[in-house]
């Protein structure tokens, strides 16, 4: 499957650089580069572009406001010098965001997790009930996620969801656990169950989130986690064992 692409830059050395490394990607077509945010829009707008790299900071129209316009006409990849505006572009569900100066080996990565969307979408077909049966109940789909920032002190920071062990709620903040580091940020747990895959993490206790995959071992109410003993909740222990047999774990 190919992706037909624009670049939408207002720097002709940075559009340089997309253009060049779209060429060396062989299911990326470039449609047309452009310094113009508008005649950019108007071409999302008309349907048939899959795959938008845009900047933030151009004259006219920001990139932020670019995205709130044009909805989810297209994929988007943000380009851009300026990591502040990760976090927001990351609630407009943009693909990735590449800081300046990309690397290739980063932008491949980018382009290719939009590419498995594509497929993995094509491939799934609708099969209608027949007639006179009655449709079953809608399935919400929650949209392909495997990173998500959060707001440290000094900095947002992507975190990776496959890294993710286990989150742990702390009053006014939560400590993200990962095997390499802990990373604190202001947020309830609420929020952060929400914004978390279902299909991959669980809340167990008022105080506790965990990815399910990460899962060692299940003593009466106590879960081990790479050394941790996270205690199983009264109120969540129903549906996590409900979980925990549908996955067969």
């Amino acid at each position: 499957m190919i992706l037909k692409c624009i670049a939408v830059d207002d720097e002709p050395l940075a559009l340089d650089i997309i253009e060049d490394y779209i060429s060396k990607v062989p299911f990326l077509e470039l449609v047309t580069r452009t310094e113009n945010a508008i005649e950019a829009l108007q071409l999302v707008q008309a349907g048939g572009i899959d795959l938008v790299f845009l900047d933030i900071q151009m004259p006219d129209l920001t990139g932020i406001q670019f995205l709130k316009i044009a909805n989810n006409k297209a994929k988007y990849i943000l380009t851009t010098a300026y990591s502040q505006y990760a976090l927001e572009s990351y609630d407009l569900n943009v693909s990735d965001y590449l800081l300046k100066p990309i690397a290739f080996d980063r932008f491949y990565k980018a382009v290719e997790k939009v590419h498995n969307q594509h497929k993995n979408n094509a491939e799934t077909v609708a099969v209608p009930a027949p007639a006179p049966v009655v449709a079953p109940p809608a399935v919400t789909i929650q949209p392909v996620q495997d990173f998500i920032f959060v707001k440290t002190e000094h900095k947002i920071q992507k975190i990776e969801l496959s890294d993710i062990l286990y989150i742990e709620g702390l009053k006014d903040y939560i400590s993200i656990f990962t095997r390499n580091e802990r990373v604190i940020t202001l947020q309830n747990m609420k929020k952060m169950e929400e914004t978390l895959p279902s299909a991959q993490f669980i809340r167990v206790h008022k105080s506790y989130i965990i990815a399910l995959d990460k899962i060692e071992s299940i003593e009466r109410s106590r879960i081990a986690i790479c050394g941790k003993i996270i205690p199983i909740g009264d109120t969540y222990r129903d549906e996590f064992f409900k979980r925990i047999e549908n996955k067969n774990i």
